[in-house]
C-alpha cells in the first residue's frame, strides 16, 4: 500500500467523522493553547525583569564593600585591570543634613564623591557643573521639593489626608522651593554623632543639579560634595565605599571573578541575572508541567476517538488483512491518523497563543492601570506575556508525543483483531 493511498485512507476516514474529529482537534488545541500561553506568562515576567535590570546604568558597575576607604594600592591594582574604566571612591555621611534657604527648611542624605573620578565618567546633570571648590555643591532632581516652609508643610499635611481618606499617597510634588536653584547659596548643617546635635552653619553654593532619576517613584534630594570637604571637616563620620566602572556588561563577570579571585568582596547586579535565569527557569518547567496536565486530559478525547475509528473500523481492517496488510501497515495507519489530530491540534494552538499573547500585552497594562487609578503603566516596557520559539517547540513536541502515544493502544489493538470475526461483522 502506497503511502499516498495510506493518507488517503486516512483522510477519508477524517472526512467521514467530521464533528468528532473536529471537537478532538478542538480539545487537543485548547491543552496545548493553555500549555503554551501558561507559560508563556514566566517568558514575559522573566523578560520584563530583565530589562529593568538591564535598562540600570549600575549593570557595568562592580561595587566593592568594605570598612575602610580603598588603599592607593589596591586602586592602582583595580585600574591597572583590563576593561575597568574608572574607579570611584565615595563616602556616605553618618547623619542628615540640614539645608535652609530663606524662610525653608529641609533634610536630606548626603555622599562625599571624588570629583576627579566623576568627571571621567559620561555627566549625571541635568545642568550646571561639578564641584571644583569645597564650598560648593550638586544637589539632587527634587532637593528643591524637600525644601519647605510652614505653608508647605500645612498643605502637605491636609493634602495627605484628603488622599489617604481616597485610599491613595500624597508625595508632595506641589509644593518646596519654586525659585532656581542653581548658583543659590544654601547653609547646611551637618549632624554630629557624638554630641547628637547639628553643627553650626555653614554656606555652600548650588553649582550643579543631578539629572531625573530613572525611576518616577524616587524623590532624589541627594547632597554631593567633593573630598575636598573632609580637610574642612575631619571628624565627621561616613561610611566608604568604592565603585568600579565596567567598559560593557560583557567584561563584567570577568573582572569580578578576577576581583573574588584576590579576595575582595565585590557584587553586581549581573550576578542577579544569573539568579533571575535560575529561578524563571524553574519556574517556566513547573508552569509547563502544569500546562502539559492539560494536554494529558485532552488525550482522554483523542484515546476515545481512536478507540471508535478501531470499532468502526473493524470490517475494513478485516478487509486489509484479508488482501495482505501487514500489522505494522494496520497500526501506521491509525497511528497516522492520532499524528493528524496532534498536529492539527497544535498548530491551531500556536495560533491562538500568539493571538492571546498579542491581546494581553496591548490590552493588560491599561487594565493594570485602570484597577491602580493612580498608576499610568501604559508608557512602561511591561511584557506579559511572551512566546519564543523555543517554548513553542516544546509546547509542540509534547502535544504530538501525547496524540501518539493516545493512539497507540487503539492501534495495537487494530492488530489483533481476526479476519474471520471482522469479515463477519455487518456494515
Amino acid at each position: 500500500m502506497l503511502f499516498k493511498d495510506q493518507l488517503q485512507f486516512v483522510l477519508q476516514h477524517m472526512k467521514k467523522n467530521k464533528l468528532r474529529v473536529t471537537m478532538t482537534v478542538l480539545a487537543a488545541m485548547i491543552g496545548c493553547a493553555f500549555l503554551i500561553v501558561l507559560a508563556s506568562i514566566g517568558f514575559g515576567i522573566q523578560q520584563t525583569m530583565k530589562n529593568e535590570i538591564l535598562s540600570d546604568e549600575a549593570i557595568t558597575q562592580i561595587e566593592l564593600w568594605g570598612d575602610e576607604t580603598l588603599s592607593e594600592e589596591d586602586q592602582q591594582y583595580i585600574e591597572g585591570i583590563d576593561h575597568v574604566n574608572v574607579v570611584m571612591n565615595q563616602a556616605d555621611l553618618s547623619g542628615m543634613v540640614k539645608s535652609s534657604l530663606e524662610d525653608r527648611e529641609g533634610e536630606s542624605n548626603a555622599s562625599i564623591v571624588d570629583m576627579e573620578a566623576q568627571q571621567q565618567l559620561p555627566s549625571t546633570l541635568s545642568e550646571g557643573r561639578l564641584p571644583e571648590e569645597p564650598n560648593e555643591i550638586v544637589v539632587g532632581y527634587h532637593y528643591a521639593q524637600i525644601l519647605l516652609n510652614d505653608a508647605d508643610m500645612a498643605a502637605i499635611e491636609q493634602k495627605s489626608k484628603k488622599a489617604e481618606e481616597a485610599g491613595s499617597y500624597y508625595d508632595g510634588s506641589e509644593e518646596g522651593y519654586k525659585g532656581e536653584l542653581l548658583n543659590k547659596e544654601v547653609t547646611l548643617q551637618f549632624y554630629d554623632d557624638n554630641t547628637q546635635e547639628y553643627m553650626e552653619p555653614a554656606p555652600f553654593k548650588i553649582v550643579g543639579i543631578l539629572s531625573s532619576p530613572s525611576y518616577d517613584w524616587y524623590v532624589d534630594s541627594t547632597i554631593l560634595f567633593s573630598d575636598s570637604l573632609l580637610d574642612s571637616y575631619p571628624n565627621l563620620i561616613t561610611y566608604p565605599a568604592t565603585t568600579i566602572y565596567v567598559d560593557s556588561i560583557e567584561n563584567v563577570m570577568p573582572v569580578l571573578e578576577l576581583l573574588k579571585e584576590q579576595n575582595y568582596q565585590v557584587y553586581s547586579q549581573v550576578e542577579q541575572l544569573e539568579e533571575l535565569d535560575m529561578f524563571f527557569l524553574i519556574f517556566k518547567i513547573g508552569l509547563i508541567f502544569i500546562g502539559t496536565i492539560a494536554i494529558l486530559i485532552a488525550s482522554i478525547g483523542i484515546f476515545n476517538t481512536m478507540t471508535m475509528a478501531v470499532t468502526e473500523r473493524t470490517r475494513e481492517i478485516g478487509v486489509l488483512k484479508a488482501i495482505g496488510a501487514s500489522p505494522s501497515l494496520i497500526q501506521r495507519l491509525f497511528l497516522m491518523e492520532s499524528t493528524f489530530i496532534g498536529i492539527l491540534g497544535t498548530l491551531l494552538a500556536i495560533i491562538v497563543s500568539y493571538a492571546i499573547s498579542f491581546a494581553a500585552n496591548a490590552i493588560l497594562p491599561y487594565v493594570v492601570s485602570f484597577a491602580l487609578s493612580d498608576e499610568d503603566l501604559s508608557n512602561y516596557e511591561l511584557t506579559f506575556s511572551l512566546i519564543p520559539w523555543s517554548l513553542v517547540v516544546i509546547a509542540g513536541g509534547i502535544s504530538l508525543a501525547v496524540a501518539i502515544l493516545s493512539g497507540l493502544r487503539p492501534a495495537r489493538n487494530a492488530t489483533k483483531i481476526e479476519v474471520i470475526q471482522a469479515l463477519r461483522q455487518e456494515l
